[in-house]
């Protein structure tokens, strides 16, 4: 009979953030702002730890990030000018050698992108969705389709925050020839003003976003905008709460951008059970998360342990019942979360780790 005695290791968890050398100095579980992550993952057995990255600091992450046993990620793709084109050959790095990786940088290329809403547009939160894949077919085809089909919504691949996100609408000057070749654009960034000027010099602005990004996606403006922005919060593919706001983006500011008029509304969180919400997460789990795995090939496990669908509603069916328009995932920096989503979080991981131990047992 087997008498020697049984022990178990707790999973080792790192959680990482972008931040400079002071931060990584003083960084603790209780002063950041991910702390109850951090006490959710300890009631449920799991060990975590702080890892504050800096391109700088990159072969020090690395090590860190070698000694646990999965590492979650909350970076932005651009802050203040940085991107995560130096993280992310790290973190592939890092989850070939032996800690998984939530989320994945190729599945922030699959879900995290403008993309996937050309990608998924025959799902039912889909919308009027194109895509520009050069410059030369953006100028070839986006004019006609403004002056056909109304506002429009461009949109880079990559971003956050607002940046790289016009409404665009065409103008018409009484006496001038080629009038519809003025547009009034907004910027989704906070603090931005209504322009009106050329289409060309617009389209040559957004040039840029090719390179970067690779792509600029084009939606239909949503008329509903005013009533606000339904985020759904995600863990793996379960529902794990949901934020509501009135958001001030892409609305001309009546009294100016500064003004208060022009600030967003506070984001209401809610759990998953809030009743308003239910037949959104009918329709997520059921049915547009399946489908969105399928269309992009990810299976659950590579999920992101948390992840957000923004949607705007979309025009009233014939019941008079909303409809949804998906305008965004957030896979790489999902933060605030309902009160609600830290457990979810930690049931998530415990999961995943479950898997990754039986895997290793079975070698």
């Amino acid at each position: 009979m087997d008498t020697e005695p049984h022990t178990s290791r707790r999973s080792k968890i790192a959680i990482l953030w972008r931040g400079d050398a002071a931060s990584r100095r003083e960084a603790t579980p209780q002063n950041s702002r991910f702390v109850r992550v951090f006490e959710a993952l300890a009631a449920s057995g799991i060990d975590a730890f702080p890892v504050v990255y800096d391109e700088a600091v990159a072969d020090l992450v690395r090590d860190q990030l070698l000694t646990a046993d999965g590492v979650l990620v909350w970076v932005d793709p651009i802050h203040q000018g940085k991107t995560r084109a130096a993280l992310d050959p790290l973190l592939r790095e890092v989850a070939m050698k032996r800690p998984w990786v939530s989320a994945h940088p190729e599945i922030i290329l699959k879900m995290g992108v403008k993309d996937v809403l050309y990608r998924t547009r025959h799902l039912g939160w889909g919308a009027d969705t194109h895509r520009y894949a050069t410059a030369d077919a953006f100028r070839a085809e986006f004019p006609s389709r403004l002056r056909a089909a109304g506002p429009r919504v461009l949109k880079q691949n990559r971003g956050n925050g607002g940046q790289g996100i016009w409404k665009v609408e065409a103008l018409k000057v009484e006496g001038l020839p080629n009038a519809d070749a003025t547009v009034r654009v907004l910027h989704a960034l906070r603090g931005s003003r209504p322009e009106e000027l050329p289409l060309d010099a617009f389209m040559a602005r957004c040039e840029p976003y090719f390179g970067w990004g690779g792509c600029i996606i084009d939606q239909a403006f949503q008329p509903r905008l005013p009533e606000g922005m339904i985020r759904c919060y995600v863990s793996g593919s379960k529902v794990a709460g949901f934020g509501h706001q009135l958001i001030k983006a892409l609305i001309p500011p009546p009294q100016g951008p500064d003004s208060p008029e022009a600030q967003p509304g506070p984001r209401i969180m809610h759990g998953p059970d809030a009743a308003q919400f239910q037949t959104l997460r009918r329709l997520m789990e059921d049915e547009w998360i399946p489908g969105l795995m399928a269309a992009l090939a990810i299976d659950e496990a590579s999920l992101p342990v948390i992840w957000d669908a923004d949607f705007l509603y979309g025009p009233r069916d014939a019941d008079g019942a909303d409809t949804y328009v998906l305008c965004e995932i957030n896979a790489s920096s999902c933060f605030a979360i309902p009160d609600e989503a830290p457990a979810a979080i930690a049931r998530t991981v415990g999961e995943r780790v479950r898997r990754r131990l039986e895997s290793d047992a079975g070698r």
